[in-house]
């Protein structure tokens, strides 16, 4: 098999659970696993919570349907909601919580007959402006909603825009467009995804909706998942296939775009942008060598990418290569790469085979 393996260990997502429930011990979790769980495996995350959250929180209908089949009494919120009339039904049958953030998800709720009443979350624009009501439309929608045949439950959801950006002044506009709504009597509210767990105890409100803390990297720029007392959950390792000797002036990669300005000494790797690692990643990105922080130099292909050993004389084929993990944070390659740490974990294809253990 080609040596590449995204290791997940699932002892780290369930630390990182219980430093959630440790932020707000009193309050309930929807777990979220939208994306595949952001690329770890839905059906092993969902196995790994199931008895540490209250709930789990996806984005499409195929999605629920899949953790339904894994976990049969948890709560499992539609965070986008119904795309067609028709889905309620289906989600009455798979006993969802579902978002409502437009009039027209409203009439299609309000027009369907329900094999039972759901549990619905109305969705308040806070500031996002994204998806969801303005203050004044949800007070109208939940007129509309108290009471009808088709509402087991009527909730309160909305999202912050600048929560990983501590003592953002929108986060606190935001914050108070939500309380000021507390005068409806929703049976739960939720806001707090995982910056505003980790820092916004204000935002706790009854149900958090962690979600790439659970995976181990940082919601913020100026905070490192460590410090936050998360642990890596997935790690993302190949095998360096190759060392050559390059002289002065010779190239690396397509385009020749790395020069060499002294002789040195060039890996090959056995990772590349089909397999999810960043294609815009620079020269310069650390990569990890039998244990040892090495750059990365040209361009990134398809199927491999380039590494200069030459501060590392003692690599050989074979050695074990980390592109990012737990001796890697994620955010810091990244960041290299001018992107997020979400995009990397859930960019990982399938190709990949995923390995997991508990540890």
């Amino acid at each position: 098999m080609r040596p590449l393996v995204a290791t997940i260990n699932l002892a780290a997502l369930r630390h990182n659970a219980s430093v959630a429930r440790r932020c707000a011990p009193e309050r309930k979790l929807f777990a979220v696993v939208k994306a595949n769980a952001y690329g770890h495996g839905v059906r092993e995350v969902v196995t790994a919570l199931h008895d540490e959250v209250e709930g789990f929180a996806v984005a499409s209908l195929d999605e629920a349907a899949e953790v339904r089949a894994l976990h049969g009494v948890g709560r499992i919120l539609l965070l986008e909601g119904c795309f067609a009339a028709v889905e309620y039904q289906y989600a009455a049958q798979l006993r969802l919580d579902v978002v409502v953030h437009s009039e027209r998800q409203l009439e299609q709720l309000l027009a369907s007959e329900l094999a039972c009443p759901l549990n619905i979350w109305l969705k308040l624009d806070s500031g996002m402006h994204r998806l969801g009501f303005a203050a004044s439309q949800l007070r109208h929608c939940y007129e509309r909603l108290k009471g009808a045949p088709q509402v087991a439950e009527l909730n309160l959801i909305s999202h912050f825009a600048c929560a990983d950006e501590r003592g953002s002044e929108q986060t606190e506009e935001q914050l108070a467009e939500f309380l000021g709504l507390l005068d409806l009597d929703f049976s739960h509210r939720s806001l707090a995804n995982s910056a505003g767990v980790l820092t916004i105890p204000a935002a706790h409100m009854d149900w958090l909706r962690p979600g790439i803390m659970l995976y181990g990297a940082s919601p913020f720029a100026d905070l490192s998942a460590a410090e936050l007392g998360l642990h890596p959950v997935m790690s993302l390792r190949g095998e360096l296939l190759a060392c050559r000797e390059l002289a002065v002036g010779e190239t690396v990669g397509y385009g020749a775009a790395w020069q060499a300005q002294r002789p040195s000494r060039i890996g090959t790797v056995s990772c590349g942008y089909a397999d999810g690692y960043p294609r815009h990643a620079p020269s310069g990105t650390p990569v990890m060598v039998a244990g040892k922080r090495v750059p990365l130099v040209g361009r990134v292909s398809m199927d491999l990418l380039c590494v200069d050993l030459t501060d590392a004389p003692e690599a050989s084929v074979g050695d074990p290569v980390e592109l990012w993990g737990e001796q890697l944070p994620v955010d810091e390659v990244a960041r290299c790469a001018g992107t997020i740490g979400y995009e990397l974990l859930s960019k990982v294809t399938a190709r990949v085979a995923r390995r997991y253990f508990s540890t």
